[in-house]
């Protein structure tokens, strides 16, 4: 039994902005389930906010929030025992205006993403902030990767690799039985409709694909691109862009499609990859950091392993290829749903739990603490950082 913490999340949005992704699903649900054990919980984060069943406090815009959430947590929430500090491009720095413990959160490193989405100067400035001020900012504190691709990428930007902890993101699995395949070719993608998730790349292979297996493509998801693409799809027989839907409309697509299709440059953790194995969906990705975490290639799903130039022929390939077996997709999708019953959330809650005790007592800076209080017996192997 792990004593009663007060845990308090610093982090950019709250599952009410509008561009909410899968950061604001992992914390909101982690301080849910840590709640439910009797942890005091609360979280910090730029407006909109919503209700939700502990404390939100709002502070700021997306760039004032910088400046306005050291001073709250500093102020009204100085009791917490330990500050998470999500890193989302941009962390908190926790460690500058807080002496008492804090870990820092990472779904991934942006790298080439800065320069896709800001002029040429902000990109430089924000690069150079990732790749050189966290490591030399939180020397001293933990680092909480969502998968391992996040770690070594973290590794790669001079983290030491022993205050480096794995805890991959959590999934709920139906108890119940599934949807069945539909009867006719149809296939899913779900993400935001941002540059880095390629999804024109997947339209563009569906060109190839639609006149050898017909069927549907549907797209599910929101976000600036979805105009742009929404006229790409506009001339491909068979190409849906669906925008945002329900639950359980995204659920029910999900069980019935043949393959979950997905195009990202990288990812921190596939989560949608994982929703799709909770339905018996296999996954058809390019191989990419944080997919390759996700995917169990030629077991849970297959990855394409392509030079950029060749990638649309080679996803196109392997698309129609996965089509055209029946058997193979069956065994991919039993195996899929295997895999995502790994990662319940209780299992997840677990490790943070371990993580944060670790954290507490500064275990990691002993010899050998690298697994501190992280032992084998209180976190799961499949959510530990290896060696």
């Amino acid at each position: 039994m792990v004593d009663s913490m007060r845990i308090l999340a610093v982090s950019w949005r709250d599952l009410a902005h509008p561009l909410a992704g899968g950061s604001e699903v992992l914390v909101d649900r982690l301080l849910r389930e840590l709640q439910a054990r009797g942890h005091e919980v609360a979280l910090v984060c730029g407006g909109p906010v919503g209700a939700r069943p502990y404390p939100v406090h709002r502070a700021g815009g997306t760039f004032t929030q910088y400046l306005r959430a050291p001073l709250i947590c500093a102020t009204r929430l100085r009791h917490f025992d330990l500050v998470v500090d999500v890193e989302n491009g941009v962390p908190f720095f926790s460690p500058l205006w807080r002496r008492r413990p804090s870990v820092c959160l990472v779904h991934h490193i942006h790298s080439d993403q800065w320069r896709t989405r800001f002029p040429p100067l902000v990109a430089a400035v924000a690069s150079a902030v990732e790749r050189f001020l966290i490591p030399l900012v939180y020397r001293n504190r933990l680092f909480v990767a969502v998968s391992q691709s996040t770690a070594d990428a973290l590794e790669g930007i001079g983290v030491e690799q022993r205050r480096i902890r794995v805890v991959e993101n959590g999934i709920d699995v139906p108890s119940g039985p599934i949807g069945t395949e539909s009867s006719e070719p149809l296939f899913v993608a779900l993400s935001r409709l941002v540059p880095h998730k390629r999804v024109a790349l997947l339209l563009e292979a569906w060109r190839s694909v639609q006149p050898v297996v017909g069927g549907r493509f549907a797209i599910i998801g929101d976000g600036p691109e979805l105009t742009d693409l929404r006229g790409l799809a506009e001339g491909l027989p068979g190409a849906e862009m669906l925008g945002h839907i329900g639950n359980a409309e995204r659920d029910r697509l999900l069980a019935e499609a043949w393959l979950l299709v997905h195009g990202s440059h990288h990812e921190g953790w596939g989560v949608v990859i994982l929703e799709a194995a909770a339905a018996g969906t296999p996954t058809l990705a390019v191989d990419a950091p944080g997919v390759r975490d996700a995917v169990l290639d030629g077991v849970s799903g297959v990855l394409v392993h392509a030079r950029e130039g060749e990638l649309t022929s080679a996803l196109s390939a392997a698309w129609i290829a996965l089509a055209g077996d029946a058997g193979r997709r069956k065994r991919m999708g039993a195996r899929a749903r295997q895999r995502a019953g790994e990662f319940e959330w209780g299992r997840v809650v677990d490790a943070w739990e371990a993580v944060a005790a670790e954290a507490l007592t500064g275990s990691q800076d002993r010899p050998g603490g690298r697994e501190g209080l992280a032992t084998p017996d209180t976190v799961p192997s499949r959510l530990k950082r290896s060696g």
